[in-house]
């Protein structure tokens, strides 16, 4: 009996070892860029908030750098449930979601101001497209500011005939009607794709934001910025929906807080961000050309249709989200 009693305390024990008093809650968050990039720095601060916050109980794991999916993969995987929480580029919605594309009609948010209004959560233009997101499966945990388009190139691109002839590297449909107005030939590539694509030649000429030459080393690439800022770039950061309802109140109020001080945080930065990176696209031996405001009134007026195919394939929600942002000072 002795020896029965001893086997059973023993055995209790090795089971009160293995099995946790409390398991902690993991999330997994797949981005595209590397690490060093603004949006992975901005990763890493929600990181250490969550679970500094969470006392540990919330585990983050940031995999950057596409290792687990590429931008255009993030809102299957996410919505899915395949992965916890992704970082996307807002286009990649578009597929399901046209509206999603006014950040992308030329020069439709040309100022600080209007882009700040429109991305604020609970805005006309921002809550419907939020809403929009949350039925495919993941909800939008924060918006992260990625500055104004650029154009990348060997050769300066002044005026938008510039363009006619060329292929060149788009990330998302209505840029491609873009390009498609002033008679080029628009190439779909993923941002973790578009070095490739500039060494071998694949297209001549290509768009990104600022920070992404920084952080991708595109100089070693490409010859020529031009500052067009014809489109307003920003990413989102997803959780899956089911996921997020199985956390508890408490871990939602923390994930939440430190989601809303990260888009405060790379908000407020993202001029300092981009003054660093032409900075750095200079100092690398990068041309830099800058367009006057005839200049600008040139690149306008040749893609105003555009906007008739944005609204023509949007639907209502479309014309919704065009009427708000319309009304923006």
């Amino acid at each position: 009996m002795k020896r029965l009693a001893a086997m059973v305390g023993a055995l209790a024990l090795a089971a009160a070892i293995a099995i946790p008093a409390h398991a902690e809650t993991k999330l997994r968050i797949t981005l595209q860029l590397p690490l060093k990039a603004h949006l992975g720095q901005n990763l890493l601060m929600f990181k250490e908030e969550v679970e500094r916050e969470s006392k540990g109980d919330i585990k983050v794991e940031i995999y950057d750098s596409a290792q687990l999916y590429k931008d255009k993969e993030v809102p299957q995987a996410v919505g899915s449930g395949a992965i916890e929480m992704g970082v996307a580029s807002l286009t990649r919605y578009v597929g399901e979601i046209p509206a999603v594309d006014i950040f992308y009609v030329p020069f439709m948010f040309n100022t600080d101001a209007k882009v700040r209004k429109a991305v604020a959560p609970g805005s006309a233009v921002r809550a419907p497209i939020d809403d929009a997101i949350l039925k495919t499966g993941s909800r939008v945990l924060w918006w992260q500011a990625y500055g104004g388009a650029i154009m990348l190139s060997k050769s300066p691109l002044k005026t938008p005939t510039d363009i006619e002839g060329k292929k060149v590297r788009v990330f998302g449909r209505t840029l491609g009607k873009f390009i498609e107005t002033l008679g080029g030939a628009p190439t779909l590539i993923s941002g973790s794709e578009q070095y490739v694509a500039y060494q071998r030649g694949t297209v001549d000429a290509g768009m990104t934001g600022v920070s992404g030459v920084k952080s991708r080393k595109l100089w070693e690439v490409m010859d020529w910025i031009t500052v067009t800022n014809h489109a307003d770039i920003e990413f989102i950061v997803v959780v899956n929906e089911k996921f997020w309802q199985g956390l508890t109140e408490a871990q939602r109020d923390i994930v939440t807080k430190a989601a809303h001080n990260a888009e405060a945080h790379v908000r407020n930065e993202m001029a300092n961000i981009e003054a660093e990176a032409y900075a750095a696209a200079r100092k690398a031996g990068m041309k830099v050309q800058e367009l006057s405001d005839a200049d600008v009134a040139a690149w306008r007026k040749a893609t105003k249709p555009v906007l008739d195919s944005y609204l023509a394939e949007s639907g209502p929600l479309g014309a919704q989200i065009y009427k708000a942002a319309q009304s923006l000072d």
